[in-house]
Formats: structure tokens, C-alpha cells, sequence
């Protein structure tokens, strides 16, 4: 028990420890976070998709990135063109190591002309600070000043628009604006880690209640549910969107150049600004494997529910499907031959389809290609056939509307 009193609560833990029924809890960089609110997860699953689901999210490191050369150590350290970000404006990215391979990823927010905020897995501030030697800007942890929740679903914007004091219809994907609720000033940008209509709010930690209560009482025609990190864990899956330590190693913490990814690999091509003038960390390995096309690639793969049902009926089983996400390495192959792994696969309760996160090498990573997926049945290892497809395996056409 000692271990868990050394785990930090974040500024929303007296409304959140109060209503988690099954004290379901999960460690997530250093706090004591809500694995779900109920014994099921289905009741926050479906408020992701169908309603409002009010998610913590504050553990997420957070830093202040301001001075003359901010923009500089920024450009420096990420591989997208932060010369082009806005103020207002939200970019998601990696960043590498000078071999290109992902140690970190989150998102940039320029705050104003000369000041940004980074978030990140990882803790980031002695690479940070490694990197802005000799540069003219103030880089500041706020991790546990600032709190922070996500707003997810198809009725977040009723939600905000009924408590905050200015309308968020104006704010575009990927776009921040400043705002109130309750009296207290937020930062509200609209970005997720659902892919669904969603948004994020920035606060100072001292006003984390009211604003929590705000949310709670307003959104409450709504549908709004307190929602934990495992029925986002599903959500996120069926994004196609990857998680540090679950579908990728950061390579700092590699013991074998294997376990290492790329952007590339991650499927962050798009993300890949290498147009950009002048020297950013990871450039000349990233431009070689932009060149050569990645080794491996990261894709979905849906299972074919005919091969479940055979597979477990042999043994007189109905399919058994688990009731989160199993965050656990699964063969792939194809002609009888490893080709791959899954790292995260999902029950995906909105497509009524299994589906996963799969690393296949090169050349099996094309949409349409057939492999099999290794499922565990009766305590023996089968195989299950399954198709690859293109990311994200849930697109709704409301998220950027």
C-alpha cells in the first residue's frame, strides 16, 4: 500500500474517487487514474459514441515553451514545420532520435507569438532542455498547476456550448480558443484521443471543481458520463490510434534496435514536414527511409468473425470476446510465416467487429492483404483469418463538422 500513496491524485480526484464504484484504478505517469466508473465498461463506452463522456486526463506531462527562439528548439526537435503553426493553432507530432526513431509523441499549441505548450507520455523536460543549449527561450514544467479534461462525443459542443460564456461552434479541428465556465478561465481546443467530435480543456488546477461541476450540471440533458482511461482505450483502437509503451517503445527505453519504431513505421508519414528549411533531429534518417519505404508499418486488421466462431466452436465455445482492450503481443502470418504482431486489439462495440493494431513487415502491409491472427482458445494456440485495412477503422463524418 505504501507504493500507492506515493501516486499523485490529480486536481479533479474529489469528484472522481467519489463516484468510481468499482475503484478501478490504473497508474498513469506518476498518478493514481480511474480505470472505469463502473463494473462494465459499456454505459462510458457508449457515451464516447453516442452522448458526452467527461474524461480526466491531467497526468498527460505539460510544458511552457516560450522566448525569442521557442519556435526555434520546437522546429528543431519535431519533424513538422512550426514556422506554419498559427497562434490558435494545435499540431500533433512525434520526435525522434538522430536515428529516427520515435522517442515521444503529444501536441504543440501555440499560446501566442512567442509562447507554446507541449504535452507529452514521457517526462521531456531534460531533453528539452538538452536541446535548447545556446538558444533564448524559458521551458517550464506545469504539469500539476495545469489540469486538464477531455469532452468527447457527439454532443460535447451542446455541452460547452451551454456552460462557457462564449460559443465554441467557431473553433475549428485542431484549433484552440480561450474561453470561460464558471467563472473561470479555460482553454478549450478541439482534440481527442477518441476520433470522435471532441474537445480538451485547459485550466488552472486550483478551479478543477467548479469547472468539473459546471460541466456535470450543464451537460446533464446531454447524457454526460464520467468516463475512464479503458473505455477510451477501445475508442482510441478503433481511431487507429497508437499508445507509447502498448504499440510502440520509446527508443530511449529499447534494450534492442528492434523494439524501436519510426514515424513511418507508426504511420506518421503525413506528419513528416521534410520540405522544412534547415536541420531538425532524426532529418537524414527520416529523408533515407521516406526514400526507401518503412520496413515495417503499423495497420488495422479486422477478423473475420466466420474463422472466430469456427475456431472456438471446435471445441463446442461460443466466441469469446474480451470486455477491454487486450494490450498484449498477438502473432500475425501470412503462408504459414510470422509477419507480424498485433500490439492492441478490441471488441469494437460501434462496428460489432474485432479489430486490431498490427506491425506487419514490409511487403504485407497493403490494404487488402490476407493474414491470420493468433487467438487463444480453450488454452491452445489457433489462428483466426483477417483482412488488412486502411486506418482509422471509425471515421465519423460529425468529428471535423
Amino acid at each position: 500500500m505504501s507504493d500507492l500513496y506515493q501516486l499523485k491524485r490529480t486536481p479533479f480526484h474529489e469528484r472522481t474517487s467519489a463516484l468510481c464504484l468499482p475503484q478501478n484504478w490504473r497508474r498513469w505517469a506518476g498518478h493514481i487514474a480511474v480505470g472505469s466508473y463502473d463494473l462494465t465498461l459499456e454505459r462510458e463506452y457508449w457515451a464516447i459514441r453516442n452522448h458526452a463522456a467527461l474524461i480526466d486526463v491531467s497526468p498527460l506531462m505539460k510544458y511552457r515553451i516560450e522566448g525569442p527562439d521557442a519556435m526555434r528548439l520546437l522546429d528543431k526537435l519535431t519533424p513538422r514545420n512550426i514556422a506554419k503553426l498559427a497562434i490558435g493553432q494545435v499540431y500533433y507530432t512525434g520526435w525522434c532520435d538522430d536515428e529516427g526513431k520515435l522517442l515521444d509523441d503529444g501536441t504543440i499549441t501555440r499560446l501566442a507569438e512567442q509562447a507554446y505548450r507541449l504535452t507529452s507520455a514521457e517526462p521531456s523536460l531534460r531533453w528539452l532542455h538538452m536541446n535548447a543549449v545556446g538558444m533564448d527561450v524559458r521551458i517550464t514544467e506545469h504539469t500539476d498547476q495545469v489540469a486538464a479534461l477531455s469532452l468527447q462525443g457527439p454532443k460535447s459542443r451542446q455541452v460547452l456550448n451551454r456552460v462557457c460564456d462564449s460559443p465554441v461552434d467557431g473553433i475549428r479541428f485542431f484549433r484552440m480558443a480561450e474561453n470561460t465556465i464558471a467563472g473561470r478561465a479555460v482553454t478549450i481546443s478541439r482534440t481527442g484521443y477518441t476520433g470522435d467530435l471532441g474537445y480538451e480543456i485547459w485550466l488552472d488546477a486550483a478551479d478543477a471543481l467548479p469547472v468539473w461541476d459546471a460541466l456535470i450540471a450543464g451537460g446533464n440533458d446531454y447524457g454526460i458520463t464520467p468516463c475512464g482511461i479503458l473505455a477510451m482505450d477501445i475508442a482510441r483502437v478503433e481511431a487507429g490510434l497508437f499508445m507509447l509503451d502498448v504499440d510502440y517503445t520509446a527508443a530511449t527505453h529499447a534494450w534492442i534496435e528492434a523494439q524501436k519504431s519510426s514515424p513511418y513505421e507508426m504511420g506518421l508519414g503525413w506528419a513528416m514536414a521534410l520540405d522544412k528549411p534547415g536541420f531538425f533531429v532524426g532529418r537524414s534518417a527520416l529523408e533515407r527511409e521516406a526514400a526507401e519505404g518503412p520496413r515495417w508499418k503499423m495497420v488495422g486488421v479486422e477478423v473475420d468473425w466466420e474463422s472466430l466462431e469456427q475456431a472456438f466452436g471446435a471445441v463446442g465455445l461460443p466466441p469469446q470476446i474480451p470486455s477491454m482492450t487486450v494490450r498484449a503481443s498477438l502473432p500475425a502470418f501470412r503462408h504459414g510465416k510470422q509477419v507480424g504482431y498485433a500490439s492492441s486489439s478490441t471488441w469494437s462495440p460501434v462496428l460489432k467487429k474485432y479489430i486490431a493494431l498490427v506491425h506487419l513487415e514490409r511487403p504485407h502491409y497493403e490494404a487488402g492483404t490476407r493474414i491470420e491472427l493468433e487467438v487463444t482458445v480453450q488454452h491452445q494456440r489457433c489462428r483466426a483469418s483477417a483482412t488488412v485495412v486502411n486506418l482509422p477503422f471509425y471515421d465519423p463524418e460529425w468529428k471535423r463538422a
